[in-house]
């Protein structure tokens, strides 16, 4: 499993080929861990009074700020890659991912794409990362 959470990291900036639901929510997973870990290190946890009710917030502080954009600066280009490598795994264009810029209905949208499945055999993005001894010469 571990494997398949840093595999985004060797391919740190290819945006060629295709990547399967797996490595990509994995890479997620270990991304969102990453940053609880650095939240329960350096920390700190906030209430504060809004209109009579009371509202949770924790925020980095010193070192863990720090750290945490650091971890940030070096996991941005391998999100952006094995994104849009998720998306040609649907065989899909990469230029998909522009559609976060569109407040709330383009986060859920490609929250949506990212969760479905990619397509069987190659497709124009490469062979399938299922199958990726299969050349689909003997279909």
């Amino acid at each position: 499993m571990f494997d398949w959470m840093t595999s985004p990291y060797r391919r740190y900036a290819d945006f060629a080929g295709r990547s399967r639901r797996k490595e990509y929510w994995s890479f997620a997973l270990f991304y969102f861990l990453v940053m609880v870990v650095l939240n329960a290190a350096f920390g700190t946890n906030d209430y504060t009074s809004v209109r009579g009710a009371f509202v949770y917030g924790s925020r980095l502080v010193g070192p863990g700020n720090w750290l945490a954009s650091g971890f940030w600066l070096v996991s941005l280009i391998p999100a952006l890659a094995v994104s849009v490598r998720r998306l040609h795994d649907q065989d899909r264009s990469g230029w998909l991912l522009l559609l976060s810029l569109i407040p709330l209905l383009g986060w859920f949208a490609l929250l949506v794409l990212m969760l479905l499945e990619g397509t069987n055999g190659p497709n124009r993005y490469g062979p399938d990362p299922k199958a990726p001894y299969d050349t689909g010469a003997f279909r």
